[in-house]
């Protein structure tokens, strides 16, 4: 056997001829042609194939795994183009791991692998690549050579050899073949490239890919830009403090921190702060002092230095509190409202007989409209004190009364302190408007923060978390607004002093409109007070036939609409001045949107007019009983509540057990059933004053008597007949002298509450006081009993 023999006879006796490959498999690595990589051998069967090469002087393929965690691939797990290299080194380092180093000549695909030898071994057939070449294919080399040099030029610490390198070459198939080693694409992208034997599109795919990667380094380049700019000027910055620093140092003013610091001490020391405060503000100046204004820190520390300077720790205003000047203004920029006149001139004369004792806090309720927050203002111009208002509707978040700590990116102080800041004195008038819209979240509940807000024993101490200090609200005049008290927490409203605002007599509301209303809408419009002129009886009709509310909000959209009007005509030249009359108001606003429905409901029997409060007033309400085939049920609609529910039965239980007495077929009740109706069937309607109105409409009903239409009534009835009082009696005989009631039937438990109707509305009405369902059973019906008394027993 010849030496060469040998060489090719394995120790097992199989040959490996010169038409078959010892076959390396790699993870994540493709070789390319014309180019030289180290190579890690760790698999036994891998290792075994290169010492054999490496033996016998033999060339070695090199296949992708299609599978990079396949440990032992077979033929199967490879690709099957790869490429012939020649082992340029074999090297066994002293950990005992071996490396090659290899360079790639041609491409070559298997066409089977063979068995029975302790390493990979596979017939192939080797791929040449062409060697004519085109224009095309010389453009796109020269293109792919361009690429190369920037991507090169863009790649940090690039060896300039390599780019003399790409440069350098002539052949197309070479060139491409080296970008595609040396480009950061992944194997499988790579292994493509390799199985493309077309020279073009292999062209064309590499100059795609290298595209895409250019784009992607020179982004990386404008970024690494920036950030050494910026690193750059950070450092240039403390270079010059530190100069600064030893300049100061040289000049005997070290610990000084500059013009900015010693102003911003001055203003500390001038601000009246307490000595707790006092001290902290100087302790975090001295933080700010040591800091660089280029920290994250900076900026929060010095936005809490300077509101600690803003705010008004001693300033207080001259409170020139003049009872007669107050009265004046009160009356000036408030018509009606006597009774709260008189609380707030008694408030005032408190405050100036005892400026150190602890002010009350002031909480007017009433319907939208009837000038609850005008009236904070008002107070505030009759002290002569600054005036701020803090709406507090939808409020849900605790840190908006009491401020965020100022960790927190962002973080501002509460409402509160932010209120008296923008104030400037520390005893300001502050409205804490819609009180009774708070809401309550995740984040706390600002009701209970208010808590020490509203307390005059506490306020004093108040902490708002960003101030992280005491600051004293004593001296503050707060005045809170609420359109209902239900929904103020108990614990929160025991701390105010509550004064109800009910709604306005139509005297009132004309009487407001000509002093105030028409004259801010000729303002708002553009007219002069000669150019148009609304008539008293104009006045009156708007707010009869156009508006129903207790406030005048209504009515103020409605005379501007009459004084637009009024302004397109003397615009166009159609008139140079107008007086707006009775006539002129129908012509505008169109047909009457309100109109009394008293006669027409309470035309047939089974109809009764009772009196409700609402959240915006005071309104009529009418009771409809009917009888119809049935059991002796009782029918109930128009959405009543639970409360209204109990006193229709409780009234129809009355008229049951008094049918005899009331002259009613008791067999009739049995064989009927009867349903009683409340109209404005949309809105939920609860409480027990309506008793007396269905008690009236049910007998009205059985008796075919006709209640009076100018007669409304209210109050709760008892089994035992008798009438009990009730609420909101103002702001019900209000809605029934509006609605052109002539007499009221009221409870005479509620005698007392009269004196709160306004005395205009106590100068039109008939005020009828009952005892007892037989009372108003003679009023409203002219029914008239014996003497006896009509109870649950009889």
């Amino acid at each position: 056997m010849t030496d060469l023999d040998q060489n090719k006879t394995q120790p097992n006796g199989a040959a490996v001829t010169d038409d078959m490959l010892l076959i390396l498999p790699v993870r994540n690595l493709v070789l390319f042609p014309g180019t030289v990589v180290p190579v890690a051998v760790n698999r036994e069967r891998s290792l075994a194939a290169a010492q054999e090469a490496v033996r016998a002087n033999r060339k070695i393929g090199f296949l992708l795994q299609k599978e990079a965690d396949t440990d032992n691939p077979a033929g199967n797990d490879l690709h099957r183009i790869g490429t012939v290299a020649s082992i340029v080194r074999y090297v066994t380092a002293q950990d005992g791991t071996h490396h090659l180093v290899v360079q790639g000549e041609k491409r070559f695909r298997v066409l089977d692998f063979q068995d029975g030898m302790p390493f990979m071994v596979a017939r192939v057939e080797y791929l040449p690549d062409p060697t004519a070449f085109s224009n095309e294919i010389e453009a796109r080399s020269l293109n792919l050579k361009r690429q190369s040099a920037e991507a090169v030029s863009l790649l940090p610490q690039a060896p300039a050899e390599l780019a003399n390198a790409i440069q350098s070459l002539e052949s197309p198939a070479t060139l491409v073949d080296l970008v595609a080693s040396f480009m950061d694409v992944k194997s499988a992208e790579k292994q493509q490239l390799l199985e493309t034997l077309d020279l073009r599109a292999r062209l064309d795919r590499v100059s795609e890919l290298l595209q895409k990667r250019i784009e992607v380094l020179r982004l990386q380049r404008q970024l690494e830009d920036k950030t050494r700019e910026a690193i750059d000027e950070r450092q240039k910055e403390v270079l010059l403090r530190e100069q600064m620093r030893q300049i100061r140092k040289e000049l005997g003013e070290e610990g000084e921190s500059g013009e900015e610091i010693g102003e911003l001490r001055e203003a500390i020391e001038k601000a009246g702060m307490p000595e707790d405060a006092l001290e902290q503000a100087r302790k975090e100046l001295k933080r700010l002092e040591r800091m660089s204004d280029a920290s994250a820190e900076y900026s929060m520390l010095r936005t809490w230095i300077d509101l600690m300077i803003q705010l008004p720790w001693s300033k207080l205003d001259n409170e020139s509190i003049d009872i007669a000047h107050a009265r004046k203004v009160l009356d000036e920029d408030h018509y009606g409202l006597d009774k709260i006149k008189r609380r707030i001139v008694e408030y005032l004369a408190v405050r100036k007989l005892n400026p150190q004792g602890r002010s009350p806090i002031l909480c007017f309720v009433g319907p939208p409209g009837v000038g609850k927050t005008s009236l904070g203002q008002s107070i505030a111009r009759a002290v002569g004190t600054k005036f701020a208002r803090v709406s507090l509707g939808g409020v849900h978040d605790e840190a908006e009364i009491r401020g965020h700590r100022r960790t927190y990116i962002g973080a501002l102080p509460g409402n509160i302190v932010q209120a008296v800041k923008k104030a400037g004195t520390r005893n300001p008038v502050i409205m804490l408007d819609e009180i009774d819209k708070l809401g309550a979240g995740i984040h706390g509940d600002p009701a209970s923060a208010l808590l020490e807000v509203l307390d005059p024993e506490q306020n004093n101490t108040f902490r708002d978390n960003y101030l992280g200090l005491p600051f004293d609200l004593s001296k503050v005049m707060f005045i809170a607004t609420a359109n209902m008290l239900d929904t103020i927490p108990g614990p929160l409203r025991d701390r105010m002093e509550v004064i109800e605002l009910t709604g306005y007599t139509e005297d009132e509301k004309v009487e407001i409109a000509k002093r105030y209303l028409v004259k801010r809408q000729l303002d708002a419009n553009g007219l002069k007070p000669e150019q148009a002129t609304v008539t008293d009886e104009a006045l009156r009709q708007i707010a009869h036939d156009y508006t129903r509310e207790a406030g005048c909000r209504n009515l103020e959209r409605q005379i501007g609409a009459v004084l637009r009007n009024v302004a397109v005509r003397i615009a166009d030249g159609s008139v140079s001045e107008q007086t707006v009359d009775v006539e002129a108001v129908r012509g505008i606003l169109g047909a009457p949107r309100f109109e009394s429905e008293v006669a027409m409901r309470t035309s047939v029997p089974g109809v009764a007019t009772g009196l409700a409060w609402t959240p915006v007033g005071g309104d009529i309400l009418f009771i409809e009983a009917t009888r119809i085939p049935g059991n002796g049920h009782l029918i109930l609609t128009g959405q009543l509540g639970d409360v209204m529910k109990e006193s229709a039965q409780a009234a129809l239980s009355l008229v049951k057990s008094q049918a005899e007495r009331l002259g009613i077929d008791a067999a009739l009740l049995r064989r009927s059933d009867v349903h009683i109706h409340v109209p404005a069937g949309a809105i939920p309607k609860d409480g027990p004053s309506a008793g007396t109105a269905m008690f009236t409409a049910l007998v009205s009903l059985l008796t075919g008597r006709t209640v009076a239409n100018d007669v409304a009534m209210t109050g709760e009835i008892s089994l035992r007949g008798l009438v009990l009082p009730i609420g909101g009696v103002k702001e019900k005989t209000v809605a029934a002298h509006r609605a052109g009631i002539r007499r009221v039937l009221l409870p005479a438990r509620n005698r007392k509450d009269l004196e709160d109707v306004p005395q205009s509305v106590r100068n039109d009405l008939q005020f009828v006081f009952c005892e007892r369902v037989e009372d108003v059973i003679r009023e409203a019906l002219g029914l008239t009993f014996g003497a006896t008394p009509i109870t649950a027993a009889a």
